[in-house]
């Protein structure tokens, strides 16, 4: 039986990570796609994900089987939005980024693992707003994406020295009530009533 988990990155990760990052880096560029082909995610941007404890690595088995980050403060990148518009530009959302899977573990669907416990991180947060951006050739990307409910809403601009342009995504999920708490509210209505 497999053990599979997310955990928070620590700087005794790094080497690792930035191994799964290089694989990741060499898949994109196998594809033709420019993205991530810059230099980034460096050594760097990977400690201050660490430092900023936004970082978090997918764990199987004791070993790390991929690595992302997710930004709980508006992106800067993101206040700008063309060809489109943000659903909920006001509300506060949680942005995944640098999304990577080991080629050791490639094929066995873990980005949608890693996807679905990011969603109920970020729940348990607060958050009911997800965004991420990524690159038109990015097909499996887009695909993940739009698995989970994300919607392309236009295009943004991010820190790319060869392509900045991006398809920005939004998942809005809207916070229901309790089944209960109408429960609660019938039973008490009449109660409350009588009171008066």
């Amino acid at each position: 039986m497999q053990q599979i988990y997310l955990r928070k990155a620590t700087l005794a990760d790094r080497d690792i990570i930035m191994k799964i990052i290089n694989e990741a880096k060499a898949t994109l560029k196998a594809a033709g796609s420019p993205q991530w082909q810059d230099g980034h995610p460096n050594l760097t941007m990977i400690t201050e994900d660490i430092s900023r404890e936004i970082g978090w690595v997918l764990v199987i088995n004791h070993q790390l089987a991929g690595y992302t980050a997710m930004l709980l403060k508006p992106e800067p990148d993101y206040q700008v939005i063309t060809d489109g518009h943000w659903q909920v530009p006001d509300q506060p959302y949680a942005t995944f980024h640098r999304v990577a899977i080991s080629d050791h573990f490639r094929g066995q669907h873990l980005s949608r693992f890693m996807f679905s416990n990011l969603l109920t991180i970020g729940i348990s947060l607060g958050f009911h707003n997800f965004r991420l951006d990524t690159f038109k050739k990015n097909v499996a990307m887009q695909t993940l994406a739009k698995s989970f409910g994300f919607v392309a809403r236009g295009h943004v601009e991010v820190k790319d020295k060869i392509n900045p342009h991006r398809i920005g995504f939004e998942l809005n999920l809207q916070p229901k009530q309790s089944p209960l708490h109408h429960i609660t509210n019938d039973f008490m209505a009449p109660l409350t009533h009588r009171q008066h």
